[in-house]
């Protein structure tokens, strides 16, 4: 298991904010081990957490307070999502499972085997009705949300797929990987559209902008790439972090969050690539960044068995006045 498999990504809406110099957030101790993944819900009241200890962790995302504890997984579980009604929450663990779990009573919905190796990555389709998961097999496979029934299957990736995101009209698939390469494929015939090279270095997360105009990866080459999502040309670089960029997560303001293995979330202008602010947040790799949808609530965590949630002024990294 490398620790390299973190990040939850998770669209969000922010409202522009000043904050301290020093924001102070509330530090819960969570789980046992790394924690590689986290997910707000649709309407912000819960936050949601899994790691190395092969658990998920849900709770009240106003006070931290813990409200379920799911088990199931057999091994790490390395990626979280919403569905977009917040009826659902999927997981993928390292036991090449898929679970779907009711995230207000923390019971076990659904089991997936949905791979012969790691179940590294997980997301909606825009109407829920659709589950796109990626594995170490190489491999990443559409499955319909409401039977578990195989979809599509893309092949294409010569590496361990580490990262998938749907775009926001839910006709393509991205997905990124070992092999450095993001791919975007047709949703329903499982056809390649796009394989887009600059990454120096196995990428861990790609997203489509809201908008979906632009395709964001971020990767070991420190790198946060922006691609035009419609005929994939290298748009710009957010370059500036010291370490691996493992995770993103969006403003409709035009702002990114990015979280590293140099022990920081900056804040960023999408439109120009601007550095705005280095935020630190651990003493240890940021493995993962998410924001509840109002931006009143942050959420990072990563190589300490730690969550820090942000709230208030603190809970968005502005640009320094």
């Amino acid at each position: 298991m490398t620790r390299t498999l973190c990040g939850a990504l998770v669209a969000a809406s922010f409202a522009p904010a000043a904050v301290a110099d020093d924001p102070k957030p509330t530090e819960l101790e969570a789980h046992r081990g790394h924690v590689w993944c986290l997910a707000f819900s649709p309407d912000g009241k819960q936050v949601a957490s899994a790691g190395k200890d092969g658990t998920v962790q849900l709770r009240a995302a106003a006070d931290g307070d813990e409200q379920h504890t799911l088990k199931g997984h057999n091994g790490d579980v390395l990626r979280l999502a919403y569905a977009p009604d917040g009826k659902l929450l999927a997981s993928g663990g390292g036991d090449g499972t898929v679970r779907l779990w009711n995230p207000e009573t923390g019971a076990e919905v659904r089991s997936i085997k949905a791979h012969g190796a790691w179940a590294a990555g997980v997301a909606f389709s825009p109407d829920g009705k659709r589950l796109v998961t990626a594995s170490s097999d190489k491999t990443a496979v559409v499955w319909d949300a409401a039977t578990g029934e195989k979809r599509a299957t893309f092949k294409g990736h010569t590496a361990e797929v580490w990262g998938v995101a749907f775009s926001p009209d839910g006709s393509r698939v991205a997905s990124v990987g070992k092999d450095a390469v993001v791919r975007v494929w047709d949703a329903v015939t499982g056809e390649e559209r796009m394989a887009l090279k600059g990454h120096k270095g196995e990428v861990f997360t790609v997203a489509f902008a809201p908008g979906g105009k632009e395709l964001l990866s971020c990767g070991a080459d420190k790198t946060v790439r922006v691609w035009d999502a419609a005929d994939g040309k290298e748009v710009r670089q957010l370059a500036g972090h010291t370490g691996a960029v493992y995770a993103v997560a969006f403003a409709p303001d035009g702002r990114v969050l990015t979280s590293s293995a140099d022990k920081t979330v900056k804040a960023w202008r999408l439109a120009t690539g601007a550095e705005e602010r280095a935020w630190p947040a651990h003493r240890g790799e940021v493995y993962a960044v998410a924001c509840s949808p109002d931006g009143g609530r942050c959420a990072t965590a990563g190589k300490a068995p730690a969550i820090l949630l942000w709230a208030g002024d603190a809970a968005v990294p502005a640009a320094r006045r």
